[in-house]
């Protein structure tokens, strides 16, 4: 645990771990993000554990609580509150909205508690688990005691004012932090894999966990359509317990020698830089990082028009093409006319500079803050 801060006046952003989500990697952004701007950061975590441990910059505080699960670990988040006494409190993920909230039951108007909404409230719901959807009816009913709540695209801050409208008033849209001063420098790193290295035959890439919400058997089934249409290779970078059946898929569909998972990245905007064609096959997202980063590293896009973010990002269409979710004859289509006809790299590179790190974090920073931010 952290001693306490003499000064007082630091922020705690509170979340599972540093395991490489894009959830976790926007909290890591934001909480190093405020530490440059002078604010006290305390980066507390369920369990201090994950690929992004590594990145946590020696300005942010960590406070592992050393638990194994979120909503056991409340207890000793609430002895971390009493003892360490944050001006302010912000969550991500439904399990750490869930403590936060409780937290401010607990404490009222003594602490000030923001929650990051992350996805559609709705969509969320559907592939969860009878236990989880009940953490999140719990966070449904307590979202009115939160002082801001954060959504990261319009369409997830209107499914929100509809699943809370008692908290309607409180709703702001922020686009998440994802494209920072460093990401050209990153993008231009070193990659040593064969395939992006030959740059004879086209990659399609797609980066996210490998999870059913992501849908890959859709790109998997799609980039089986090219692949008969074409030469083309198809990388997914991510980990997660969908592995063993989109290998599985993989055989099925004889694009076996053309497929590869090489696992997480730290680093995906090097694969991005030099991907033929980047795509999103999700069934539903709330502001998918990997779409404006891809589009901040030059990568043509094709997206499911999913809820919600990526009609959004891409302007209906204009900066990559929108197929309808789980329709892979669509997604082939779309993979096959992207890359024949490419939108130019510095018209992607500049519509993904609106989703900059900088405004993101002053913007976060307003609402978390509050008045204290001018005062």
């Amino acid at each position: 645990m952290a001693k306490a801060d003499p000064q007082g006046g630091r922020v705690a952003l509170f979340t599972a771990s540093m395991r490489g989500g894009g959830a976790e990697r926007v909290m890591l952004t934001l909480a190093a993000g405020f530490a440059e701007r002078g604010v006290g950061v305390d980066l507390v975590l369920v369990k201090a554990e994950g690929e992004y441990m590594d990145m946590v910059p020696d300005a942010v505080r960590v406070v592992d609580l050393d638990s194994y699960r979120t909503l056991t670990a409340v207890p000793r988040f609430l002895r971390y509150i009493r003892r360490e006494r944050p001006v302010a409190l912000m969550s991500s993920l439904s399990a750490s909205d869930a403590a936060v909230l409780i937290a401010k039951l607990v404490y009222r108007g003594r602490l000030r508690v923001v929650i990051r909404q992350a996805s559609t409230f709705t969509e969320s719901l559907r592939d969860r688990t009878f236990k989880t959807r009940q953490v999140m009816g719990l966070v449904r009913s307590l979202l009115p005691l939160a002082d801001g709540i954060v959504a990261g695209s319009e369409g997830v801050a209107a499914d929100l004012r509809a699943q809370a409208p008692r908290a309607a008033g409180k709703i702001v849209t922020i686009p998440n932090p994802v494209v920072g001063s460093e990401l050209a420098e990153q993008a231009a790193d070193e990659v040593k894999h064969p395939w992006f290295v030959d740059g004879g035959v086209p990659v399609v890439l797609a980066a996210g966990r490998l999870v059913l919400l992501k849908d890959y058997p859709t790109l998997l089934r799609a980039f089986s359509e090219v692949a008969r249409l074409r030469e083309a290779r198809l990388v997914i970078l991510g980990q997660g317990p969908e592995r063993e059946s989109l290998l599985e898929l993989a055989a099925r569909l004889g694009i076996e020698d053309r497929f590869d998972l090489p696992g997480f990245d730290v680093n995906p905007f090097r694969y991005m830089a030099r991907a033929s064609v980047f795509v999103l096959s999700s069934r539903y997202e709330g502001f998918p990082n990997v779409l404006a980063q891809a589009m901040a590293c030059g990568a043509p896009v094709v997206s499911t028009d999913c809820r919600s973010g990526p009609s959004e990002m891409l302007e209906g269409g204009k900066w990559g093409r929108l197929v309808p979710v789980g329709d892979w004859r669509a997604m082939a289509r779309a993979i096959q006319a992207t890359l024949d006809d490419p939108r130019p790299a510095e018209a992607l590179k500049a519509r993904a500079s609106v989703y900059s790190v900088e405004a993101s974090v002053e913007r976060y920073l307003e609402v978390v803050l509050g008045s204290r931010r001018n005062g």
